[in-house]
């Protein structure tokens, strides 16, 4: 049996997510795929009010740096953000689900069913999150440079470019006249010191649906 995961929302924190592609294969490997991919996302921030800070799109897995929507929750947008791409992106059959052998079956997931969530309200942390994000294809030297990388936030922060998709800079910021904090979940008495990012960034993580 599962262990349940818990998230943190109505606090007004930046959330650090991350989800994945189905058993990690690389579903976003191609820029059509990626670029479908912030497409939808930018139509989902539209539909559900919410800050995007930052973000990187690998071909197999996806980090955003959100603040909290102003309709339901980060669950919610993510729920259907996946639901948009899955159906987008998806290769169809003329097979039902129930037709369908076991092998089979599973080549219609598009998603890993959880996601990983990192409330965050520090500056630091905002800048040490993004500084990971745009990391992330250099280190997974698809390119030599995140430049060369278009499916991120990072041309936001260095060139002050919009990119693909438009970023609310959080850098600097101060919420409510204090300095945004990071609320790690060992305080909340249910962390973890395992790897939070498929990368094996460390940091807590919060408990995923």
């Amino acid at each position: 049996m599962r262990n349940p995961l818990r998230r943190y929302y109505g606090r007004g924190d930046l959330h650090f997510v991350t989800f994945s592609c189905h058993r990690r294969r690389p579903l976003l490997g191609t820029p059509r795929a990626r670029d479908r991919f912030v497409a939808i996302l930018n139509e989902v921030r539209s539909r559900f009010g919410f800050r995007l800070i930052g973000y990187v799109v690998m071909p197999e897995h996806v980090h955003l740096l959100m603040g909290e929507p102003k309709t339901a929750n980060p669950s919610k947008v993510l729920q259907v953000l996946k639901q948009k791409v899955s159906s987008g992106l998806h290769p169809k059959t003329t097979k039902s689900f129930s037709e369908l052998g076991g092998s089979e079956a599973h080549e219609l997931h598009f998603w890993q069913r959880r996601f990983y969530d990192f409330n965050v309200w520090s500056s630091e942390k905002v800048r040490e999150k993004l500084e990971y994000m745009h990391a992330n294809p250099m280190k997974r030297e698809l390119v030599e440079h995140p430049k060369d990388w278009p499916w991120s936030s990072w041309s936001h922060y260095e060139n002050g470019e919009q990119g693909l998709i438009a970023i609310d800079s959080a850098i600097g910021e101060e919420k409510e006249g204090k300095k945004i904090k990071i609320r790690t979940l060992e305080t909340e008495g249910c962390g973890t010191h395992r790897s939070f990012s498929p990368q094996g960034a460390s940091g807590a993580r919060s408990k995923r649906v």
